[in-house]
């Protein structure tokens, strides 16, 4: 898939003055997440149900034409030992089936603990199972994408 890079590529691809969306792929919800135009802040967004994928990718199609986004940072699961399991494999296919769908740029950023690190934090808090719950899947989303964010500014440092 051409639109599927690398996030040098990605950094590379983006027009002036572009967000990045960042999902968080859950098996019931999506997190996302929303840079700021000088790829620097990653902010929560919202979290959306998680339906049948045309349905989910025509909802994210929307929400990048609202905020001008202008490519994805997808999380990768991948296991401790950085083998891929099955959601790994899951997040590689929703990437390839938006590609096909999108001309945005996709990359896939490893997302080993975003969730535990996340719901640490609320934890820490003190927030409620409930309040948890509701804001662990965009806060991790927002993880992912603000590791991305900084190594993409890290890339360009070299």
């Amino acid at each position: 898939m051409p639109n599927i890079l690398s996030l040098d590529d990605l950094k590379e691809a983006l027009a002036p003055g572009m967000r990045l969306l960042g999902l968080d792929l859950g098996e019931k919800t999506i997190g996302l997440a929303l840079s700021d135009t000088t790829l620097t802040v990653a902010t929560p967004m919202q979290t959306l149900a998680r339906g049948k994928f045309t349905a989910d990718a025509a909802e994210l199609v929307e929400i990048v034409a609202e905020h001008g986004v202008g490519g994805l940072v997808i999380g990768l699961p991948l296991n401790m030992d950085g083998s891929e399991g099955p959601s790994a494999q899951s997040a590689r296919a929703f990437a390839r089936n938006f590609a096909r769908r999108s001309a945005l740029p996709v990359a896939l950023c490893d997302e080993r603990l975003s969730t535990a690190a996340v719901t640490r934090t609320l934890l820490e808090a003190d927030a409620s199972r409930k309040r948890r719950a509701a804001l662990v899947d965009k806060m991790a989303a927002a993880y992912i994408l603000q590791g991305a964010l900084d190594r993409m500014r890290h890339l360009g440092e070299k």
